[in-house]
């Protein structure tokens, strides 16, 4: 059965979640910023119990969590670990009362790093800040019971097997609560499944198949052979991701998403799949909510109530 996911924000719901710039807490001082800091992490904790609830209420079993949840945790000068907030047990309390709830009614949580994220990068201060991110997003990750931190390949440098070699040794500097969440998705411009599935097998991440990145960046894997070969690398329900573009298959820069999802861009081949699919798509829970009723309609097998795994 098919669980669809809701990434990150909101188009018309008044669920809003708190950020800040560094200009602006950088013109504080510290103690006060830290204060204005705390402040937001409470607020976006309460933002995410929100969420949940509007998608335990609307049948959707999956939400993607913003990750600015924690604003400029780890900004190189004004980053913060929660317990120098003022408020540092109280985050953890609301976000552990979010994983609670999420558990209770059988939702999946997880997070998808920003592209500054690049672990296989020739620069060690760019590998040194994705590490750090990835440890952050992991900790609120296990706070609130997420069991996926996703991110891509990262670049190719000119030499596609050195650089997935870098990225395999990175992952020996991950702590055991990052290296279990992580996974790596395809992407549209360098990295396809068939590139990466030899990496996943080695290292056991893994793959999150973006069926629209390999329909830009195909590989030679049919979207059936590419679903079951991710679907294998997982031990416990897989993930995938879902848009369509926005100017058509037949249009300029396909890469980029539609408002909605065409339900013809749904692939036959995960009609018998147990599988999470976040849509990927700017019109956000009403285009969630579209693609469920025209997949309800189509006889397609929707749960949004059962435990992943």
């Amino acid at each position: 059965m098919i669980r669809l996911g809701l990434c990150c924000t909101f188009a018309d719901e008044p669920i809003k979640f708190a950020t800040t710039t560094a200009t602006a807490v950088g013109r504080l001082d510290r103690a006060v910023g830290l204060a204005k800091l705390s402040a937001l992490c409470l607020a976006n904790a309460d933002a995410l119990l929100q969420a949940l609830h509007f998608c335990a209420q609307r049948g959707i079993g999956c939400f993607r969590v913003n990750c600015q949840i924690l604003p400029l945790a780890t900004h190189p000068q004004l980053g913060y670990a929660v317990d120098e907030l003022p408020a540092g047990d109280q985050i953890v309390e609301k976000f552990r009362a979010c994983g609670s709830f999420a558990r209770a009614r059988g939702l999946r949580t997880c997070f998808h790093p920003d592209q500054f994220v690049v672990l296989n990068s020739q620069r060690p201060e760019v590998v040194a800040a994705s590490l750090r991110e990835l440890e952050y997003q992991s900790e609120v990750a296990e706070w609130i019971g997420a069991d996926v931190v996703n991110i891509h390949g990262g670049g190719a440098f000119g030499d596609k097997p050195s650089a997935l070699d870098r990225f395999a040794r990175a992952l020996d500097r991950l702590s055991d609560r990052a290296r279990s969440r992580l996974t790596v998705e395809n992407d549209d411009r360098v990295y396809t499944p068939r590139d990466l599935l030899p990496l996943c097998a080695a290292t056991g991440i893994p793959l999150v198949y973006d069926v629209h990145h390999h329909r830009c960046h195909p590989d030679g894997l049919t979207e059936a052979e590419a679903t079951a070969q991710a679907c294998a690398t997982w031990q416990r329900e897989p993930l995938a991701h879902l848009s369509s573009p926005l100017a058509g298959w037949q249009g300029p820069g396909p890469q980029r998403h539609h408002d909605y999802i065409d339900v013809g861009d749904f692939p036959e081949c995960w009609r018998q799949r147990t599988l999470t699919v976040e849509v990927e798509a700017k019109a956000k829970e009403l285009a969630v909510l579209r693609l469920q009723r025209e997949l309800t309609a189509a006889g397609w097998p929707l749960r949004g109530d059962s435990p992943p795994w």
